[in-house]
This record gives structure tokens, sequence and C-alpha cells, in this order.
């Protein structure tokens, strides 16, 4: 019987840090001290402020900090490097060196993803807190507020399990921190391997479905909220992760299972074109199944998205670099796709993916040449001589609100969407010894490639590899690791046992030495 430790606090982590968020919802004292400012729980329409608040940590940098994306982004062979100058950050390409020394694990960098996904975990304990709050006073005849109320909870912990996800994506065996009851402990909490944490994910989304809503996100009462969608898909991953490359583990049923229902329910499809799908026409679009919302709500002026957050900083961190004459395509041009990612793009014949993963500064870098995007934005080159940038993050001027000329603002980030539900279903079927013809030919299809029958596995994933590209959560890392072919990719620099993961901060272990 395995056991999970609980926190809440932040600085039972060692950290500190401040949650802001809606009607005060996430400004919970500590050890349960009275507030200053009493909240209504009799008042069920203000039930959806704490569940509000955790969409909104979500955003405001806990899953689109900066330095995480760039820590992510380093471990795929996607990528070239960190910084347009990779001198500028050591450490950065250190971990694209799986180099996990004594000045990885001091990195502040490092230390500040973990921060990013216990922050918003703490936030979702403290939602769910107010929640028992509601709870405990609506009457049991209201039975329509009892069933929202267990909806929102299972909203908050999807977004919960999720960061539960990133972290052990990351630095593997994490602790799994799902209350305060324990605060007087704080000294004992242990970690959880990165199985376990696993399980908790695909055990919390199997408890959560039926409390979900039976909806597209865009079709939610909250659009783009959480739905029983999100955590099927959800569930799926955990499962392909606990499956790994074993074709006969049971968990190969789960991950079936989970897309089959998503799949079965008519409810999602492909956005029939891909170069739009990731700019403002393809936001909240049927394919999408989770992703953080922005908006600028037409406005050409004014800080009306949330005060105090730079919403704009994940695309712009990936924007081309250099002087771009002053033109509003432009950014710090970190995290450029690899010449490796644009190579294989090519040889596969790729054209719809190609053209919006893959943008160019200029001819090859030159910042005396320009080049022009497909949608007419002319690029210059720059001072490192950085050929590409991620035109997954691009947004063109023309679909920038008037007066509002900074880079992607009013877009979305994209983090679960339909076309992971069919090549999970694809690679099920086909570990299963069952036919995966069908979901594979949807994703080609709309890529504009021809079908392929008896698909294999390794074209599975060399099809994960071509649709998930500079993407910004790990999928192409993570699938080399599950499948056991890092090693084969990395060469030499990859240790099978030890580059898998990178080390926990030595700050959170600093404050519990139990984290070594």
């Amino acid at each position: 019987m395995k056991t999970f430790k609980y926190i809440l606090i932040a600085s039972c982590l060692g950290i500190s840090f401040g949650l802001s968020s809606c009607s005060k919802f996430l400004d919970k004292p500590l050890e349960n001290q009275q507030r200053s400012e009493e909240i209504d729980y009799s008042n069920t329409a203000l039930m959806y402020g704490p569940v509000s608040g955790v969409y909104r940590s979500a955003s405001d940098d806990n899953l689109v900090h900066w330095i995480d994306l760039s820590i992510r982004c380093m471990r795929d062979d996607d990528y070239q490097q960190a910084a347009p100058n990779p001198n500028d950050n050591p450490e950065l390409m250190g971990i694209k060196n799986f180099q996990n020394d004594v000045t990885i694990q001091s990195y502040w960098g490092l230390n500040q993803s973990w921060i990013s996904y216990y922050s918003l975990v703490i936030a979702a304990n403290n939602a769910l807190i107010e929640l028992d709050n509601f709870a405990a006073k609506i009457p049991a005849s209201n039975t329509a507020d009892i069933k929202l109320n267990k909806q929102y909870k299972a909203e908050v912990r999807f977004l919960r399990a999720y960061a539960h996800l990133m972290a052990s994506r990351l630095f593997g065996n994490v602790p799994i921190l799902i209350d305060s009851d324990n605060i007087g402990r704080l000294a004992t909490i242990n970690k959880s391997t990165a199985a376990e944490v696993r399980q908790f994910i695909l055990d919390e989304m199997n408890a959560c479905l039926e409390d979900l809503e039976d909806a597209r996100p865009n079709q939610s009462k909250h659009v783009g909220a959480v739905t029983r969608y999100s955590a099927l898909l959800l569930k799926a991953k955990a499962a392909a992760d606990l499956a790994g490359n074993d074709n006969g583990s049971t968990y190969w049923n789960d991950v079936l299972d989970a897309t089959n229902k998503i799949i079965a329910s008519g409810k999602f499809s492909l956005y029939p074109n891909y170069y739009e799908l990731f700019k403002i026409p393809g936001k909240l679009s049927n394919e999408s199944i989770f992703e953080l919302q922005y908006s600028d709500f037409g406005l050409g002026t004014g800080d009306i998205v949330r005060p105090g957050v730079d919403w704009g900083t994940f695309f712009k961190w990936q924007g081309p670099s250099g002087d771009q004459k002053g033109s509003p395509i432009s950014g710090a041009g970190w995290v450029p796709p690899s010449q490796n990612i644009v190579d294989f793009l090519t040889n596969r014949g790729e054209t719809e993916r190609l053209k919006t993963t893959i943008l160019y500064c200029g001819i090859n870098g030159n910042p005396a040449t320009t080049a022009t995007t497909p949608s007419g934005d002319v690029v210059y080159g720059n001072p490192f001589g950085v050929k590409y940038f991620n035109g997954k993050a691009y947004l063109p001027k023309s679909q920038m609100t008037a007066g509002r000329m900074e880079y992607g603002a009013n877009n979305n980030v994209r983090i679960l969407r339909y076309a992971d539900v069919l090549l999970l279903n694809a690679e099920a079927k086909v570990r299963k010894g069952q036919n995966g013809d069908e979901p594979f030919r949807l994703i080609r299809e709309r890529a504009k490639l021809t079908a392929i029958t008896n698909v294999t596995l390794n074209q599975i994933l060399d099809e994960r590899r071509a649709e998930f590209a500079c993407e910004w959560w790990g999928e192409r890392f993570n699938d080399l690791v599950r499948t056991g072919r890092a090693k084969e990719v990395f060469g030499a620099k990859f240790t099978p046992g030890v580059s898998e993961f990178l080390p926990i901060p030595q700050t959170q272990i600093d404050a519990n030495p139990n984290f070594r």
C-alpha cells in the first residue's frame, strides 16, 4: 500500500511566492487563520470564484513561465539551443547535454520550474478547501448546486493532476501534494515514484470523470473550461507513460478505452487548416481539449487581460530576435527549432506542418537579408546567425488587434488537442495487435499526406514527432523516454537510468532532505 504525504502552504516547500486570484479566493491564510475579509459561502453565485482563480494561476506563469518553457524545450532534439547566443545561458546548454551536475541542481531556473508547478498545485488545494466550504452550506435538497460543486472540484483536480504530470516528467520522483492537514509534518514529506504519480493521475481522472461536463471545452458554460474529455485524455497520457514500451501492459487497455470514448463522443474533429490552428482562427476550435486562454477583448489599449501579467512573454520569448525594423514580428529569439527537425520534416515531404512549424530568420540568419512568412510578414536575420523561429508561436500582424501590436497578443496557448487522442488511439491499437489505420489516416489527411495501410509503431511515433514538433510540453522527449529510444537518438551523452529526469533543485533539498 503506497502512502502520500500532504502539504499546502508554500513555506513547506522552502519557497515563497504570492498567489493572486479572483475575489481573494487564493488568499488563503496560513494554518487556517481567520480571514480579515469573510466570504459568504452560502452564496453559491460566488462558487466559481476559486475555480477561476486556479485557471488564472495556470495561465499566470505557472504553466507558461519563460524559463520553464526553455528547460522543457532543451531536452527535445527539435530545438537547437536555448538563447540566440548559446553562451548566454550555459546552464540550459548543460541541461541539453544531460549534464545533471551540481551547477544544474543549483540553477535558479530549475527551482523556478519546481515553484511554477507546485504553485499551481497549492492554488488547486486552496480552491478545493474553498469549494468544501461552499458545499457545507448547500442544502441537501439543492441537488443542482451540489452537482455543480462536484463539477468545479473535478475541474480543479484536473489542473492539479496536470501540474503533477509536468513536475514528474521533468523531475521524476516528486511529492504528491493533495491536502493541507499535515502541516506539522513538514520535515517528513517524502517523494512518490514517477509510476506512483502517474497512477495518482489515472485514479484522479477516474474519480472525476462523471462529475465533469459532457461537452467540448468550447461548448462549456464557462467557455474553454476542463470537461470530461480533458480528463480522459490526461488519463490516457498517464496510462501510456505507465505502459512504456511494453505491448503487453494492461495500461494500454486504459489508453485505448479513454481515447475510444473521446472519439466515439463525436464531439471533436481536427481543425482543417493546420497552419491556422495555432493562430487566432484556431483558438478554442473543435480540436481543443485544453488550452490556456488570453484575450484583449478586441481593445487596442489598456492592461485589460489581467493586471500585472505579461501574458505575451510565452510568445515573445520565441519570436525572431535582431533588429526587425519596428515590426511586431519580433522577440527574444530563444529556443529556435533545430536543423534536425527541419531536415526530418523536409525529408518526409511535409508541406503543411513544415510551413506551420518552421519560419525563417532572413536567409540563413543573415541580418542583411529578409524572409517572408506565409502570412506576408517580413522577418530580418539576426547577429547570431539563428536560421529559424517557431511558427507555432507566431501570430501574423494581420491577426493582431489594431493598437495592440505585441507578439502573440490575444492568442491562446494550446496544451491538449484531439490530434493526441487519435495518435494515442492508433498506438494503443497497434500495440494490442489491432489495426490503427483509421485514426492515423485522419492525422495524415489533415497534413495533406497520403494514407498508410497497416501502420506500424515506428510510423506512429514518427507521426507524433511531426505532428507535435516544437510544441512546448516535452512530448518528443517523453515519447523517447517511454519507448526506450532516447539513447538511440541522443547517443553517448544520454545515460539510461540517469538522464531521463533533471535533479530536484538544491533549494528544495535544503528545505527537505527527503527530496534527495
